[in-house]
């Protein structure tokens, strides 16, 4: 189990402090199922100044954001799959090869503060006409942003929000036929990838030491795609609990994806640490290496549609 103060800031990095809300379609599964197929089709996107969001937070704009600021990596998924980029953000999504690489996102600054503590002062000096941030890890900064600019708390929980939200966006930029483009090509995938299921047993696990959680449906998005790619046998415990190694060995898991997060200088993997476990080397999926450590900054901290695109492309190869 992690410890309290860690266990709370992974919680805070992933977004799933709060449970239970948010819940944008029913094609999915929170019990390991893999659900109802994925509907390919896409709706057509309008244009509009004011949405309502999947958690019933209504934004409006004058005129179509062009100077947005991310507190959280989903928003620049959304920006990149709009062809947009952020005038500031606080996560390093951007720098992957899939989104603008690394000499390109090194030219957009980063927000003072970081994710937890992001600086209201410092976000209005990029006059920003929109701010996307946590709902739980970032309200608190709507009072010192009220007026200044227009802030959108949002809290992903399934790959459907994350579709919800960028239809949302597509709509407040004008940029519908992008935010169209983008949701079909998440779903054609999504399809295809749970048309070929693995039966094979699959585990996501997260943290920074030998202590780590479990990514579970209805709690995490990557999670909740998992059911339709092979068995996935973990539920929710709440923040405050998670599974231990000895429940992990009696599931014979046959692949398991690792999510290192860093609060810090970087000092070793997750997988690496938990080698220190002689349980550790009893479970299939490490006997086998079938262990992979994923990047953390589109599995664990993404969550938009091109995130979840590569976490379906690797989870997909690593369990055939």
């Amino acid at each position: 189990m992690l410890g309290t103060a860690r266990r709370w800031t992974a919680a805070a990095v992933l977004g799933t402090l709060l449970m239970g809300c948010g819940n944008a379609g029913g094609d999915t599964a929170d019990d390991g199922a893999a659900g109802p197929r994925t509907e390919v089709r896409v709706e057509p996107i309008t244009a509009a100044r004011s949405i309502t969001d999947a958690t019933g937070a209504t934004i409006t704009t004058e005129a179509p954001p062009r100077r947005v600021v991310c507190l959280v990596a989903l928003c620049d998924d959304m920006l990149v799959e709009l062809g947009m980029t952020p005038v500031a953000t606080n996560s390093r999504l951007l720098a992957h090869p899939a989104f603008l690489g690394p000499e390109k996102a090194a030219k957009i600054p980063a927000v003072p503060g970081g994710f937890l503590a992001p600086e209201a002062e410092a976000i209005l000096s990029y006059e920003p006409d929109l701010v996307i941030g946590l709902k739980d890890t970032h309200g608190k900064l709507a009072p010192a942003l009220k007026g200044a600019t227009v802030f959108w708390p949002i809290q992903p929980e399934r790959w459907q929000d994350s579709v919800g939200y960028l239809r949302n966006l597509a709509a407040l930029t004008g940029r519908t036929a992008r935010g169209e483009a983008a949701e079909k090509a998440f779903r054609a995938k999504l399809a295809a990838a749970e048309g070929a299921r693995s039966d094979r047993t699959a585990l996501i696990i997260f943290g920074s030491d030998e202590n780590f959680g479990v990514a579970t449906p209805g709690t995490d998005v990557a999670g909740g795609l998992m059911p339709k790619l092979a068995r996935y046998p973990w539920k929710s415990r709440g923040v405050e609990g998670s599974y231990s190694m000895e429940e992990i060995l009696t599931r014979e898991v046959d692949v398991i994806f690792v999510e290192t997060l860093s609060f810090g200088d970087a000092d070793g993997t997750l997988s690496g640490k938990l080698a220190k476990n002689p349980l550790w080397s009893r479970i299939p999926a490490v006997r086998n290496g079938d262990v992979h450590e994923v990047d953390s900054e589109v599995w664990a901290k993404g969550r938009g549609t091109r995130s979840l695109g590569i976490v379906l492309d690797e989870a997909t190869a690593a369990l055939r």
